[in-house]
């Protein structure tokens, strides 16, 4: 049945978690086929609207089967979990690959097919880590989830420029650039998921780290220790707020997962910079690095200065820089502020993925957290539609114009929704239970802020 797994090798579920969430992040590179897939003197011609879609979709099914995926992972265990992922998300891309000629396709297989096993998967190494690490929550689910943003350096780099690029030297089974690429990761992704599957184990239930005391909170109880089923979850307002601020954050990172290679190309060539697509590349692959440094940046930060002043500044500091896009990094900075603020945004959003998980636990318990943090990852789903359709809605709206300010407006929408984020968030207290007024014994009820 696999390792057995003690506090002295606890170590070893980060390294699966990473393999897992490499495996994952294969999603973040879809900005790498975007130009291919919207050349309209190629085999695909889709529209700008169109590869949205398909990004979306991925994103918001991987942020519906989440909250399946929380609800079942007690009952059927991590480690069998992880291996449906792996498989069907490796089975979205090989069938994308193989059939994935139309825009309907590629929706059903890399969208629909593969969002499915990246929601299926993703839970289990940020719910795992979670219980093995209760005395570094922010800094293991931070390195747990890193792999997320890094595994898209690899994909971005390995499809477009190491060993040549693979869109440019591959024809699996004679197919085009784009789908034997599929092919090739449909296998790679499930050959990771299901080797990090192997140390997805949970600990004792009464597991702490030795020498550990649960720090006590602002409600005079133990951070993480009072514990919220998610229908009670559902009924505290401090869900919604934390909802709503990581769908604000979420916004604007998708947004520019999405369109950083068509807006830096629009921006680069507006500015007589030649090799604009070389330049958005190397930012993509800047931002993908930045994305995974980010979370064990800021999930460690926020081990220091508590989760609720962590997500106020990030979320506060990727308005700001969604808002200086336009008119600073890319007006004055050319190639470099390009590069520049594709690692800053990254950067910003990554620390979501830490921060968000870490906080679900400290606010509404570590027992429950794969379940609750499915509920709270539909945010990511809602931001999944949101972000990338808003700026495809602009460029399609644009009829082929290759301004950038055409980009502006979506950048700005973005920026102002971050700095609302950081604003619900500064005004977000800890849920806390209390026994009823006027009974003794057992029975508890919610109480809404400290």
């Amino acid at each position: 049945m696999g390792p057995e797994m003690t506090a002295r090798n606890r170590w070893l579920i980060v390294v699966g978690a990473i393999l897992i969430q490499l495996a994952l992040g294969a999603i973040y590179a879809w900005s790498v086929f975007t130009a291919r897939l919207t050349d309209m003197a190629g085999p695909y011609a889709f529209s700008a609207s169109q590869t949205a879609w398909v990004f979306s979709a991925g994103l918001a099914t991987f942020a519906i089967v989440m909250v399946l995926a929380g609800r079942v992972l007690p009952r059927v265990g991590p480690r069998l979990l992880t291996v449906a992922g792996g498989f069907l998300l490796g089975a979205g891309y090989v069938l994308g690959g193989l059939f994935g000629d139309s825009f309907w396709v590629q929706l059903m297989s890399i969208g629909i097919v593969g969002g499915a096993g990246i929601g299926l998967a993703y839970v289990v190494p940020i719910s795992v880590c979670v219980k093995w690490f209760p005395d570094k929550k922010g800094l293991i689910t931070g390195l747990a989830v890193a792999g997320f943003g890094f595994g898209a350096t690899i994909w971005v780099k390995l499809a477009g420029s190491w060993l040549g690029g693979l869109l440019n030297t591959t024809n699996v089974f004679g197919l085009p650039g784009v789908q034997s690429v599929f092919v090739i990761y449909g296998i790679a992704l499930a050959a990771l998921v299901l080797l990090g599957s192997i140390v997805m184990i949970n600990p004792p239930d009464d597991y702490l780290p030795a020498g550990w005391t649960p720090p006590v909170t602002e409600n005079n109880d133990h951070e993480g220790a009072v514990e919220f089923r998610a229908r009670e979850m559902l009924r505290t307002p401090q869900f919604y707020m934390l909802w709503s601020v990581f769908m604000f954050a979420g916004i604007s990172g998708l947004m520019v997962i999405y369109c950083i290679k068509l807006f830096g190309i629009d921006a680069l060539e507006h500015h007589g910079v030649t090799g604009a697509g070389a330049i958005t590349g190397t930012a993509m692959a800047w931002y993908a690095i930045f994305n995974g440094a980010g979370r064990i940046a800021w999930g460690s930060i926020s081990d220091k200065i508590g989760r609720k002043t962590t997500i106020t500044l990030m979320t506060a500091l990727q308005g700001v820089t969604m808002l200086m896009t336009y008119h600073v990094f890319i007006s004055f900075g050319l190639v470099y502020g390009f590069i520049v603020v594709a690692a800053l945004i990254g950067f910003n959003y990554g620390g979501s993925f830490a921060l968000f998980p870490a906080i679900t636990a400290d606010y509404f318990g570590n027992k429950n957290v794969g379940s609750n943090y499915g509920w709270m990852f539909t945010a990511y789903g809602v931001a999944g539609l949101a972000g990338p359709l808003l700026a495809g809605y602009f460029k399609d709206a644009a009829q082929g114009a290759s301004q950038p300010a055409v980009w502006m407006t979506p950048f700005i929408i973005a920026g102002g929704v971050c700095l609302l984020g950081a604003i619900v968030m500064a005004f977000t207290a800890r849920p806390r239970r209390v026994p009823p007024c006027g009974f003794a014994g057992t029975g508890r009820k919610l109480a809404f802020g400290t």
